[in-house]
């Protein structure tokens, strides 16, 4: 059962076609218009995104850029503040070799000076027993009355007791 209308109106499709373009010639103004105003809104919406993004983008492009700009000042900062350290510790230690050094010969020569006086103290010591020794020995002689040997004998005994006396002067 083939079925071709003799006439192009005869054809139910014909029919259909006229009637979807009568319709949108009809109503297409009033379909048209919100579905443009739609996608005209929605074109704004998309370049106004797309400004801010590429705002956003900027912005963030010169944040990049001045944060390196502050790490390299910073690094700088850190590298002449190493630097200053350095540079004071080194004085510092310095100084403290100097001190060190001075207060070493401060004591050095407070060793000689007090080893110095105890010298001249030893040694007026041996003066003032060996005169007291020389005094008793004078004096023995004197009330003794004792001959050239004797005086010998007594001269040798005091020099020998000479340390004893010296000891008994470092005691007291």
């Amino acid at each position: 059962m083939n079925h071709h209308p003799d006439s192009l109106f005869a054809d139910p499709r014909t029919w259909v076609a006229i009637a979807f373009v009568l319709f949108f010639v009809i109503f297409g103004r009033k379909l048209f218009g919100p579905l443009i105003a739609i996608l005209d809104k929605r074109g704004v919406d998309i370049k106004r995104e797309l400004d801010d993004a590429s705002r956003l983008r900027r912005e963030a492009e010169a944040m990049l850029v001045e944060a390196k700009t502050q790490r390299e000042v910073a690094m700088r900062d850190a590298e002449a503040m190493l630097a200053h350290a350095r540079v004071e510790a080194k004085a510092v230690a310095d100084a403290a070799r100097a001190e060190a050094v001075t207060s070493a010969a401060r004591r050095e020569r407070m060793a000689h000076d007090r080893i110095s006086a105890a010298e001249k103290a030893a040694i007026t010591d041996v003066r003032l027993a060996a005169a007291d020794l020389a005094g008793r020995a004078a004096e023995r002689v004197l009330a003794d009355g004792f001959s050239a040997d004797a005086d010998a004998d007594l001269i040798d005994r005091a020099i020998q007791a000479l340390p004893t006396a010296l000891a008994g002067r470092r005691a007291a």
